[in-house]
């Protein structure tokens, strides 16, 4: 059982490191974002170029902003 438990743990710190990173504000925004998409496609329907386009643009917008957090934590810091 001890290795299946090391195994399991190895794992999960595998997929959060690759997915979390340095960042975690990036991949909640990531998160986020596809979950407005996978609800927008699912209940309305809505497909195309346009959506996608959307999307991406929120994307570009939240991953501005996790940036600009960051940049003013560190000018505050000194």
């Amino acid at each position: 059982m001890d290795r299946i438990g090391r195994f399991v743990r190895g794992f999960g710190r595998f997929w959060y490191d690759f997915i979390v990173g340095d960042d975690p504000k990036i991949a909640i925004a990531v998160a986020v974002v596809l979950g407005l998409g996978a609800v927008l496609v699912g209940t309305a329907g809505a497909t195309g170029v346009g959506v996608v386009a959307a999307l991406a643009a929120l994307l570009l917008v939240a991953f501005t902003v996790a940036m600009l957090v960051d940049v003013g934590a560190s000018r505050r810091r000194g």
